[in-house]
């Protein structure tokens, strides 16, 4: 036996050179069943994003797109062409009562004529007041009651748009007075009058709601 050869082998191993036999620990079985139950898990664990992943990309996106489109959508609103007419009076249902507050004279017959040929109908035609008689220092001053502050004063006053407004509470019935001030020269010229007086009574669009498709 050589001298180079492990106990207990005998003469069977003999180790010649410089090669010797390769001796194997015995396998333990605890890391087997680790490594077992690692691998699942980790199975289970890419089984289960993948998953996730094609219900994102098919039914669970659609479902989750559907409703955010229910929470942040919202119908549209968008503007009939037609609507209701703005509840003021025709020219020929108000009547005008043209005060002249300056010293010139025939202003006040002058003035009541052009009005009435634009349609106004008219009442008294005169000299103003004493509390407006030379004291108006612009064009004109509008009067009438608190009641014509929105309906029938808008509408003289597109005949004179430099005029001043206001309102006797203590005047009976719906007539106005275009009491002339001393900046008078002449009436609003009568196609821009036409102009605001349309402006004025054309039809408010409404609007109306439309299904939104998000």
């Amino acid at each position: 036996m050589s001298m180079l050869t492990p106990p207990g082998m005998g003469g069977k191993y003999r180790i010649t050179g410089d090669k010797y036999p390769r001796m194997r620990r015995p396998r333990r079985r605890g890391r087997l069943v680790f490594g077992l139950v690692a691998s699942v898990a980790a199975l289970g664990l890419i089984g289960w994003g993948t998953l996730q992943l094609i219900d994102v990309f098919t039914g669970g996106g659609k479902k989750a797109s559907a409703a955010g489109a229910r929470t942040n959508c919202a119908p549209k609103s968008s503007p009939s062409p037609g609507g209701t007419p703005t509840a003021v009076p025709r020219p020929a249902q108000i009547t005008v009562n043209v005060l002249n507050a300056t010293p010139r004279s025939g202003l006040a017959k002058k003035t009541a004529d052009e009005l009435r040929k634009r349609g106004f109908k008219i009442g008294e035609v005169g000299n103003a007041a004493k509390e407006h008689d030379k004291k108006i220092k612009g064009t004109g001053l509008l009067l009438g009651p608190a009641s014509s502050l929105k309906t029938s004063l808008p509408v003289l006053a597109t005949q004179l748009a430099s005029a001043e407004r206001g309102t006797d509470t203590a005047r009976k019935g719906g007539e106005l007075d275009l009491v002339i001030g001393t900046g008078f020269k002449s009436l609003t010229p009568k196609a821009d009058a036409d102009k605001a007086l349309a402006a004025l009574t054309r039809p408010q669009p409404t609007s109306t709601t439309s299904k939104q498709t998000c």
